[in-house]
């Protein structure tokens, strides 16, 4: 049961504020950039490597680097659907890990049994199709960004060309290199490094600000503990905890339930029984007269 608002299509302004969140990083690059490797790198300065999973569609090669230490793997085969990328997932969140690389999400895409494949496999008119099928495209990624867990996805990347008119002709022209996932898919991650053949990294995206326009370098855990304090520095869900012990009024205790979305499966019990405490002092409130004694 929620606590009630008087009108569901109430609009209220407020002030921006900071709140704890789990890193959503995407690590892109050609195969033997070190895509593996600077994940399991990086993660391991976020949390010990006995809370890190590794859904692996590489052939098993996150078992490379056992030497590292006791990290998790889940072995993900064919068929690569969303359904059973977003079944990985649950798996190791209910498992208690703090960290799920995804290795990689381009077979969610185009790999066996990958969107691509699904969608070339449907019969009837192209386009409809497309409507059925990016729905649960969707819930793969919502997935990502809804997950409890700080997630590291990793991206195969091929070359990017474009047509340029040259002298009347045009002329195809390489320009870079292009993730191998849904177009805007960067957009999703809140850091997105792209590695070179030398394992060095680039923040080609960073919401966070500490990786953007630095010089190129070799991800190491020193990478995830800045990640990690960046994370932690906002409102976490003791410090909501406490907001609602303290509420005074129904209406307070309301704006604090709709302020923190992310947390109200956690709160939703605890606000209901703080309104139900609030509700009995001020019934019992009533009772008392005017002169401080109880009214008989």
């Amino acid at each position: 049961m929620y606590l009630i608002i008087k009108n569901i299509y109430k609009m209220e302004l407020r002030q921006a504020q900071r709140k704890q969140v789990k890193i959503k990083l995407a690590l892109q690059g050609t195969s033997g950039c070190g895509k593996t490797y600077s994940a399991l790198l990086l993660a391991s300065g976020i949390t010990d490597y006995t809370k890190i999973a590794v859904i692996d569609t590489e052939n098993h090669s996150a078992d490379l680097y056992a030497h590292l230490g006791d990290y998790n793997v889940l072995q993900l085969s064919k068929p690569f659907n969303p359904e059973r990328y977003i079944k990985a997932i649950e798996v190791c969140e209910e498992a208690g890990m703090e960290v799920i690389i995804i290795d990689s999400i381009t077979h969610e895409w185009e790999g066996s049994g990958g969107i691509l494949d699904l969608h070339g496999n449907m019969t009837g008119n192209s386009f409809t199709n497309w409507s059925r099928i990016t729905p649960r495209h969707n819930a793969f990624v919502q997935k990502i960004l809804e997950s409890g867990c700080h997630i590291i996805s990793t991206i195969r990347t091929k070359s990017d060309y474009t047509l340029t008119d040259k002298n009347g002709k045009m002329v195809r022209e390489k320009v870079g290199l292009k993730g191998i996932q849904r177009d805007g898919i960067d957009f999703e991650f809140t850091i997105v490094f792209d590695l070179d053949i030398k394992h060095n990294a680039v923040a080609s995206k960073d919401c966070t600000g500490l990786f953007m326009d630095k010089p190129e370098g070799i991800i190491t855990p020193e990478y995830g503990k800045r990640i990690l304090t960046w994370c932690n520095a906002g409102v976490g869900i003791d410090e909501v905890i406490r907001q609602i012990q303290k509420a005074t009024s129904v209406e307070e205790l309301r704006d604090i339930y709709y302020k923190y979305p992310e947390y109200r499966s956690k709160i939703e019990n605890l606000a209901i029984a703080r309104k139900q405490e609030i509700n009995a002092h001020i019934i019992n409130q009533t009772k008392i007269g005017d002169n401080g004694t109880e009214a008989r």
